[in-house]
């Protein structure tokens, strides 16, 4: 019985220093697992990748608006808790609310990344329904290419609300190994598997999906509140850039910061043309 005991104890050691030495996918946080009080529920989906690709300081970041190039056809974005379930009126005729809040948040960080010193650009395509994916006007094409440079493309989204939706979070690019700057923006936000759905079109060429939140709830209210609505929109804009800051590491190695079936209500937020 002793030596069994021993033989054991022995096993078990082993067991545990392969598992120090194996490559680790960080576990989630308690804090990821909550609702974020700003945006809302975050993605609870197994995570299987970790961020460890670093990316120069100086690294020029592309942001664009989810579903910018796809209105009116497949893939358009959400309408929002609002519109669909309490007969509110969209945010702007012609577009998604989802797309209207993209706009606004995407412009947002890139204002205040672009004050703060960051190499950020913002892309808007001249129309808002380019049928063919891979059109050069798209937000696909022009993604890819920035991101084909060694640019950081990073697409703006809301997810879509109620069972539909899955929450904030990180969707990385498929091009390359999973980078800090990608490690950064999970942590700020939440994180999805690498082949959410099989594979996104978006990441598939390069091009990074953030996942604000879902359209719903008190993140649906704040943004339609005009007097908490720029506030909310900075708020986020906030958190978003400084998570930018973080995974290129510019407080050691940049310069420094420049002063100042049938497709429901509210379809899934990438379907075959949404993470555009």
């Amino acid at each position: 019985m002793a030596q069994r005991r021993h033989l054991l104890l022995i096993a078990a050691a082993t067991l545990a220093g392969a598992l120090s030495l194996a490559p680790a996918v960080p576990a989630r946080s308690p804090e990821l697992s909550r609702v974020d009080p700003l945006t809302g529920p975050r993605s609870r989906l197994e995570r299987d990748w970790v961020g460890q690709g670093p990316l120069p300081a100086n690294t020029e970041i592309l942001v664009m608006a989810g579903h910018a190039d796809s209105q009116g056809i497949a893939g358009a974005g959400t309408a929002g808790e609002a519109v669909d379930l309490r007969g509110a009126a969209p945010m702007q005729a012609g577009i998604r609310d989802e797309l209207h809040w993209n706009l606004l948040t995407a412009q947002a960080v890139v204002a205040l990344g672009r004050r703060r010193g960051l190499a950020i650009r913002f892309y808007d395509p001249p129309v808002r329904t380019i049928a063919d994916a891979d059109d050069p006007r798209t937000n696909w094409s022009v993604g890819k290419a920035h991101a084909g440079r060694g640019g950081y493309a990073l697409e703006i989204h809301y997810d879509a609300y109620g069972p539909d939706g899955v929450g904030s979070g990180l969707i990385p690019p498929l091009h390359r190994p999973p980078s800090q700057l990608d490690e950064s923006l999970a942590a700020a936000f939440g994180d999805y598997p690498l082949n959410f759905r099989g594979g996104l079109g978006a990441p598939r060429r390069g091009i990074a999906i953030l996942e604000i939140g879902k359209l719903e709830g008190s993140l649906e209210s704040a943004l339609r509140d005009p007097q908490r609505r720029q506030p909310t929109i900075e708020a986020i804009a906030l958190r978003v850039v400084e998570a930018l800051e973080r995974g290129l590491d510019r407080e050691r190695r940049s310069a420094p910061v420049a002063a100042a079936a049938q497709a429901p209500l509210s379809p899934p937020p990438d379907g075959e043309r949404s993470a555009r």
